[in-house]
């Protein structure tokens, strides 16, 4: 049966084309264009408590993994699965110098050297010509940071300005609960589906105003005029709210390649440079979590930044509270775990989100002519990267 003129111009459901999805910019998994890309820039995989002399799970890029402590203290990130027979080291126990798997006790270093084979003769005398996957990992603002791509490409760990100038009484606070996703901490759809979201301020009066009531502040209700812009690192998104005194609320966010959101704090705690970073860890294709690190006069104030929905925090609301107060969570997740991007109709508010996908299509291209993606540094005495991202007050 073929679909007829009238079932197209009545706009049925049923005269819908078949579904697609630009795989190229949603999929993670090594061997895929956005898989090799994100593999060339440095993620948190932790917290830098979470590595200890228990072995954690994590699942990163697609791939699920161990990470440890030894008892020299040296973080170490293994592939899960042993490369003896192929039990996972989750269940391996960690000594002085690394962790040793329980299935036939094959003990491996930070960096997957097989150290002892206790099931071979002379404690295993090819030991040496076996290797257990590992990925380098380095400890920075509070969280383990992992390259997961080639060794040959391996970029510096960058350092951020914002991070690393404390202002008086400050410290740096690192958290792994996915603030600024609007739900749990692990989040069921494809990352770049947040990602987007943070060169969408279009939806701040909408989603978490006029919709669901006040989320943020006042300052944030109104539609502002907004400017979008081309950084050396991703996207600058400029809005403007006019205020009751005249005065012009000024505010810069930026999404950084690959997954950084440099957003300031939506509740307008102060007229300042951004307080905080957001890494987007892709999982896998259907699920991402964000670790954030950031400036802080106490503990626990990074949480404190969690949106809540009339009064209640995500995980306290009912499936009926959840239908009429959406926020981000349910706007990202109810797109599918990968949107359908044939379907997609933008309008001029989108200018944002096309030029992400531009400038991620363009790293795609420089990387298969055989250059380095943007932000990219190898240069160990490069200066700390600068965000241009807060909140301001201007004259009117």
């Amino acid at each position: 049966m073929t679909i007829t003129q009238r079932d197209r111009d009545l706009g049925t459901a049923y005269a819908m084309k078949p579904a697609q999805t630009r795989i190229e910019l949603t999929s993670v998994v090594r061997g895929t264009p956005m898989g090799e890309l994100l593999r060339r820039y440095w993620h948190p995989v932790g917290l830098v408590g979470d590595a200890t002399g228990t072995p954690k799970k994590v699942r990163a890029l697609g791939e699920d993994l161990v990470l440890f402590r030894d008892k020299h203290g040296r973080a170490g990130l293994l592939h899960a699965r042993c490369c003896h027979r192929g039990t996972t080291l989750y269940y391996g126990k960690v000594e002085e110098d690394g962790i040793r798997c329980c299935y036939h006790g094959w003990k491996f270093d930070t960096e997957g050297h097989c150290l002892e084979q206790p099931c071979e003769p002379d404690g295993g005398q090819f030991k040496d010509k076996v290797r257990q996957p590992w990925y380098p990992v380095e400890e920075r603002y509070g969280l383990i940071f992992a390259y997961m791509g080639p060794a040959e490409k391996r970029p510096v760990l960058p350092a951020y300005e914002c991070l690393e100038n404390m202002d008086e009484g400050e410290m740096v606070e690192a958290d792994d609960s996915s603030i600024g996703g609007g739900g749990p901490a692990v989040i069921p759809c494809n990352w770049l589906q947040h990602f987007e979201n943070v060169v969408d301020p279009y939806h701040v009066p909408v989603l978490h105003g006029s919709f669901s009531g006040p989320q943020f502040t006042n300052m944030m209700a109104s539609i502002p005029e907004v400017k979008f812009e081309k950084s050396p690192r991703g996207v600058l998104v400029r809005s403007e709210r006019k205020q009751d005194d005249g005065k012009i609320f000024y505010r810069v966010s930026e999404a950084a390649l690959p997954t950084l959101r440099v957003v300031p704090n939506p509740r307008v705690a102060q007229f300042a440079r951004v307080e905080s970073i957001g890494w987007v860890l892709p999982i896998d294709d259907t699920s991402f979590r964000i670790y954030v690190a950031g400036r802080v006069k106490a503990s626990g104030e990074i949480g404190r930044m969690r949106s809540k929905f009339n009064g209640k925090f995500w995980w306290d609301m009912t499936e009926e509270e959840h239908q009429q107060f959406p926020g981000d969570y349910e706007a990202q997740v109810g797109q599918g775990e990968v949107t359908v991007h044939s379907e997609e109709h933008f309008g001029q508010s989108d200018r944002g989100i096309l030029m992400i996908r531009r400038m991620l299509t363009e790293q795609l291209e420089a990387m298969e002519a055989g250059r380095d993606p943007i932000g990219v540094s190898f240069d160990k005495s490069a200066p700390q990267v600068e965000f241009e991202a807060g909140n301001y007050i201007r004259e009117g």
